[in-house]
């Protein structure tokens, strides 16, 4: 994508995450993501007057194997550190107010770098131990910080 406002993290051509900075701004529906992920992230800006008609979603069967995940950061600064999916530690971006990343594959682990609020969407229901391995994070003297 050549908007600075969006980044697709990357690792061997797959797509990790896509972090949606707080600034970007487009008039209409712009879907951020194919039709295959079980997460869909879009940002929509309409003006005032626009309607979007009643709807329902339908009952789809669908299968998910991963979990993804989206976060807003409501308030606040975390940096956010990617690894591959043998844990090798690949980059870091730091996320600011507003923004919105969606986790796609991978690892990642967070650093609050002040006091923050965020929230956190993913797909459930929660499989407990199950659902994620947890594995040492890098040394902060390896750390690669990406704007």
């Amino acid at each position: 994508m050549s908007n600075p406002d969006i980044i697709e993290v990357r690792e061997a051509g797959e797509l990790l995450a896509i972090i949606l900075r707080s600034t970007y701004r487009e008039s209409g529906i712009h879907f951020l993501t194919s039709n295959d992920l079980s997460q869909q992230l879009a940002f929509m800006h309409h003006p005032a007057g626009k309607g979007i008609a009643p709807h329902v979603h339908n009952s789809v069967e669908r299968r998910v194997t991963l979990t993804q995940e989206a976060l807003f950061i409501r308030k606040g600064r975390i940096r956010v550190d990617f690894y591959d999916d043998s844990r090798t530690y690949l980059e870091s971006y730091e996320l600011r107010s507003g923004d919105v990343i969606l986790l796609i594959r991978g690892g990642h682990g967070f650093e609050m770098l002040e006091d923050t609020d965020f929230i956190e969407i993913k797909q459930g229901p929660y499989a407990g131990d199950q659902d994620k391995t947890r594995f040492g994070a890098v040394a902060p003297e390896n750390l690669r910080l990406r704007e």
